[in-house]
């Protein structure tokens, strides 16, 4: 099973990384593999595990961390999305935000109901992992390097959130289908896809965050029945404190990571990405 102390890691490993754009689920296979927590990680690919049920529990509370974060944003965006549908049309920011949020999330979310078992199962194995985080800081790098020239052609400050089409938003979802694999970053690959149309890092950092939580409290709440079924046993003590530590890390990840973007770029994160991603693989080659 899992220790309480396993737990507690886990669980500040996840709330960081589900928003650092450095892979939680990368994160969640390669650490303990590096830790020799050999039980964690072959829970990971297995077809039904407990560490699957007590996972559960890490991504509401990480869900639940952003709501919380930005509960003045969702309580104007889900008002103007039933606005919309009174008026059938989009005329203010928060109108245009609400249906770019779910065009968005419908890609992702028909692609892992579709392909996430499958996608889990064969690629949560620690080589897999490394390779693909590495494959995350080469798109990081590459997504900065493309914006640069982007911005140098265009020579212009950077459009606004309320200027993106609905069919960019459909573009920034389907990029976030390769969170599905373990080591890319879902945060990382929906930033780089802001961008690379035309988005400042503190918009696309925002959008990225407000896009994330539907998908990742969906992903909980769809397989809440693990966690209250038999797999759950003996683990639901740990999945409690699990999912604290991962609320509160996530809640301090996001406000320290809004701040971040105001000024600052993906590039140290790429490196990371590389050096750890490059330091796994040969370690698990």
């Amino acid at each position: 099973m899992i220790s309480y102390f396993q737990a507690v890691v886990i669980g500040l490993l996840q709330g960081v990384t589900e928003l650092f754009p450095i892979s939680s689920l990368g994160h969640s296979v390669l650490v303990p593999a590096w830790l020799g927590w050999n039980t964690l990680v072959s829970a990971q690919s297995a077809d039904e595990s407990f560490y699957l049920a007590f996972v559960v529990a890490l991504h509401v509370a990480t869900a639940l961390a952003l709501l919380v974060y930005f509960r003045e944003d969702w309580i104007r965006i889900i008002g103007a999305f039933f606005r919309t549908l009174r008026t059938r049309r989009i005329e203010t920011a928060d109108e245009r935000m609400a249906w770019l949020l779910v065009v968005a999330t419908i890609p992702v979310g028909i692609t892992g109901l579709v392909f996430e078992h499958t996608l889990r199962t064969l690629f949560a194995k620690p080589l897999a992992a490394a390779i693909f985080l590495t494959v995350n800081g080469l798109i990081l790098f590459g997504g900065e390097q493309l914006r640069r020239r982007v911005a140098a052609g265009k020579r212009s400050e950077g459009r606004t959130l309320d200027t993106l089409e609905l069919k960019e938003g459909v573009a920034v979802g389907v990029a976030q289908v390769g969170a599905l694999f373990a080591g890319v970053s879902r945060s990382g690959i929906t930033m780089v896809g802001g961008l690379l149309r035309g988005l400042d890092h503190e918009d696309a950092a925002r959008f990225s965050f407000l896009l994330a939580t539907p998908v990742i409290l969906a992903a909980g709440v769809y397989k809440v029945p693990d966690l209250a079924g038999p797999l759950g046993n003996g683990v639901r003590g740990q999945a409690l404190a699990g999912a604290v530590c991962a609320g509160l890390a996530a809640f301090v990840s996001v406000r320290f990571l809004v701040r971040y973007f105001e000024t600052r770029t993906l590039l140290p994160f790429a490196a990371y990405c590389l050096i750890v991603g490059a330091l796994s693989v040969i370690r698990f080659a």
